[in-house]
């Protein structure tokens, strides 16, 4: 057996390795190759799907039901406002500094810590998987995706999703479908009374958006979001514009499929819409499921989480949970407390003991 401090002290160090290395989305390559060979002279065996890199605990067993253990090693790129350097992990007051660190490098060593704990167990009443995969922050189809369509992967029966939730458990995320809408007018000289003004439909569409209330509201997630963040139309003040383009960002709680909002919201505007995707469903787990009730047993509380994650490409009940802040996720000198490393470690384990 680890020993606990020996788990925490593994754990820094990768993260510290992790930071220190660029992995934007779709350039995981590196971090990839630390987290391999970190597992591997643990002497686990590791496998690799592009940059996603997986294990499975030492005696699975194909007749107990697999727990996918996942969290993600790409990041975002670092704005201008860092003060200290964004690929050096600078410990201070307590902190890891470090782009990564919150979102998800904290989550992710943690996850791997604790299926280090357990991985030479021989009783576990379940298989456990880890997955360390790329492309989350775009949702790219090369990330979990790929490991899930993967005839090696084994079929998950629940997963727990590692991102930074303060600890505590999200039981359900919203989906995300983005939205583009195109409205046609009909040109003519702005000088004179004619043609129709595709700015003046997109108008009239937006304000319905903006009123439309859908009606089944979630007791976790609460309502669908509509919002219109881009607009675009004309390409001279003298010519009234026959195209207008808005594009609608949409929310959706776990009562609505994502056809049906879709469905609804051509159902009230002129514009013709097209989904970007469809891919990204929301997501709820059955409050009276084992690792929900284990949560409640370790007096973690639980919420409706707003953002987006991979949970959303799992097509089994999962939870989401880790250490860190959510607020701290792509911003300036993003950080990590380092007895929050600690603290997630220890969650996790006892939420897979319980």
């Amino acid at each position: 057996m680890i020993s606990s401090e020996t788990l925490f002290l593994e754990a820094k160090a990768l993260l510290c390795d992790l930071i220190a290395c660029p992995s934007l989305s779709k350039e995981e390559d590196g971090t990839a190759l630390i987290i391999h060979d970190f597992l591997v002279k643990k002497g686990i065996q590791t496998h690799r799907l592009g940059n996603n890199i997986w294990a499975k605990n030492q005696y699975f067993d194909s007749n107990k039901p697999t727990v996918l253990l996942n969290s993600h090693h790409d990041t975002v790129k670092a704005n201008d406002s860092w003060t200290e350097n964004p690929f050096i992990a600078t410990e201070k007051a307590g902190k890891i500094i470090g782009l990564g660190s919150n979102d998800a490098g904290a989550s992710l060593v943690c996850l791997i810590a604790a299926f280090c704990h357990f991985y030479a167990e021989r009783d576990l009443p379940f298989n456990l998987i880890l997955a360390a995969t790329a492309e989350e922050e775009i949702s790219g189809k090369g990330g979990i995706e790929s490991l899930l369509h993967s005839n090696e992967f084994p079929i998950i029966a629940w997963a727990i999703v590692g991102e930074p939730t303060d600890c505590q458990v999200a039981i359900a995320e919203k989906g995300l479908m983005v939205i583009d809408a195109t409205c046609t007018g009909k040109a003519g000289h702005a000088a004179r009374n004619e043609g129709i003004n595709a700015i003046n439909i997109a108008v009239a569409d937006i304000q319905k958006i903006n009123a439309h209330a859908f009606a089944r509201i979630s007791d976790v997630l609460g309502p669908v979001k509509t919002t219109v963040t881009v607009i675009q139309a004309g390409k001279q003040h003298n010519v009234v514009p026959d195209t207008c383009t808005y594009t609608i960002d949409c929310r959706v709680n776990e009562l609505y499929s994502l056809a049906e909002v879709l469905a609804e919201l051509q159902g009230i505007v002129e514009a013709k819409l097209v989904p970007r995707s469809m891919r990204l469903q929301s997501s709820r787990i059955d409050p009276e499921h084992p690792v929900v009730l284990a949560a409640k047993k370790l007096g973690l509380g639980t919420f409706g989480s707003p953002t987006l994650s991979d949970q959303a490409l799992l097509p089994c009940p999962s939870i989401k949970m880790g250490p860190g802040h959510s607020g701290r996720s792509h911003t300036a000198d993003e950080f990590i407390y380092v007895d929050e490393l600690k603290q997630g470690i220890d969650l996790y384990i006892q939420l897979l003991t319980l």
